[in-house]
């Protein structure tokens, strides 16, 4: 462990409040508070311990503080640690900070406090960028799934793959000096199976990328019909406000629009979309174009209609949708029609809806709503939430870093090599490359191995004071 010099900032957020905390961590960093601080010696107290006081510059008093002490290495840096809780004025955090550095310190660089956690072996590197996931966090999964990784559940993952190949690499290794002699250390039939067996564990978590971004961005759901179905309508009601315009001239909305929805802590991103038709206006055909990007681009697909004519238009664009695409059937204009009975069949995904359904439409499966007297659109939401990945996956490892992705897609690599070279029973040093490669990528992912570039990239995304 290391103490370094001491550093400072405020940990909580800028601007006006009741209080604010300013932290500050490193070698000296209780004589450095002592010297503005008014009430006890803070070396001569015990760790995780409140003492009341007051911060002076000379005699003059800045403010009534209460001071926390930790010390080293019972803290979150692993140094000795202060946090002075003050009143949350811009002045008197200025004029403390101010104190600080006079006494002694520095101001704090973009994620230095974590860094230096990270450095000292609070935690390995994927539970740092795991700390800023979980100040970003704005939905329950996205936290669920922040909080999993702060506690080491993808680390231990990817330590006990790691260890596993190291075995097994030190006897490749080892036989490399002994070249001379034609021993083997290293059951090749053992190894093959450990790297089919890591690969396989590995699958899952690159392809869990897709959904894990989803988190951090929400889940794209793009709402797509005929002018004048509904569209604008259904987006006002999901969120509850005036978002869009509505009238009832159809090619009213001639640009996507988009906000977030969030429904049992998953968060969607609903996007609103020009009506799909033939037109000769050139700034509704742009329109129209960037609707079926948002298609296109979308995870789940709200097919809205409310006739049979806008129906049979909205089946001919699901028809070049992906297989693996969600697509949710909504029937609106409830108030004026009568309805369907209500949906409660599964989302039907691409285009298989037409080998399920190959004759009667109503049968398909869709949600009856009235988008203008809010009927239904609890069962839309229900229908949202049954659709997406993203109602189980918090339980599970999910790779949300495009960091960890990129490694893990070349480990998948560097082991798909050594595979293919076992095979075709290549010499032992060609392996040994190949199976320092895998271990490489899955210690950069880990911060096992790792260089002064990478932290000041990573940490530099952090917000000062944590």
């Amino acid at each position: 462990m290391l103490q370094q010099e001491p550093i400072c900032a405020l940990a909580t957020a800028s601007g006006v409040g009741a209080i604010g905390v300013i932290r500050v961590s490193g070698e000296g960093t209780f004589e450095v508070v002592n010297q503005i601080f008014k009430g006890k010696d803070l070396r001569k107290v015990e760790t995780h311990t409140l003492h009341f006081g007051t911060i002076r510059d000379g005699e003059t008093i800045v403010d009534e503080v209460l001071v926390a002490v930790f010390k080293s290495p019972k803290s979150f840096t692993k140094e000795d640690t202060v946090e002075i809780s003050c009143h949350g004025s811009d002045y008197i955090i200025r004029q403390i900070l101010k104190l600080l550095v006079r006494s002694g310190a520095r101001l704090a660089g973009p994620g230095e406090f974590t860094q230096r956690a990270f450095l000292n072996g609070q935690f390995d590197l994927v539970q740092a960028e795991a700390v800023a996931d979980l100040i970003a966090a704005d939905s329950a999964v996205s936290h669920r799934t922040a909080l999993n990784q702060l506690r080491g559940g993808f680390s231990k993952k990817l330590t006990s793959l790691r260890e596993e190949l190291i075995h097994f690499a030190s006897m490749v290794e080892l036989e490399l000096d002994f070249g001379e002699e034609d021993v083997e250390f290293a059951n090749r039939d053992d190894l093959k199976r450990l790297i089919i067996s890591l690969q396989t564990a590995i699958a899952p978590l690159i392809e869990s990328f897709d959904f894990g971004n989803a988190l951090k961005e929400g889940v794209p759901v793009a709402i797509i019909g005929a002018p004048n179905v509904g569209k604008s309508t259904l987006l006002n009601a999901l969120l509850n406000e005036e978002k869009a315009i509505v009238t009832a001239i159809a090619g009213t909305t001639r640009d996507v629009i988009e906000d977030v929805l969030y429904v049992n802590g998953i968060k969607f991103r609903i996007i609103d979309t020009a009506g799909i038709r033939e037109t000769e206006d050139i700034v509704e055909s742009i329109g129209i174009e960037r609707s079926k990007r948002a298609m296109n681009q979308a995870d789940i697909v709200l097919m809205l209609f409310d006739s049979d004519e806008t129906l049979a238009e909205v089946e001919t664009l699901a028809e070049g949708l992906e297989e693996k695409k969600k697509v949710i059937w909504v029937r609106n204009k409830a108030d004026l029609t009568t309805p369907n009975p209500p949906w409660d069949g599964p989302v039907l995904t691409g285009e298989g809806f037409k080998s399920a359904f190959p004759e009667r439409r109503g049968d398909r499966g869709e949600v009856t709503i009235s988008a203008k007297t809010g009927e239904g659109i609890e069962a839309l939401k229900e229908a949202l939430v049954a659709s997406n990945y993203l109602a189980n996956a918090a339980s599970d490892t999910v790779v949300t870093n495009l960091r960890h992705y990129e490694h893990l897609v070349k480990t998948q690599q560097a082991l798909t090599d050594a595979l293919n070279g076992l095979e075709m029973g290549i010499t032992g040093d060609f392996l040994a490359q190949d199976i320092r490669v895998a271990l490489h990528h899955l210690g950069e992912i880990t911060g096992q191995i790792v260089n002064d570039d990478l932290l000041a990239n990573i940490f530099s995304k952090f917000c000062i004071g944590k």
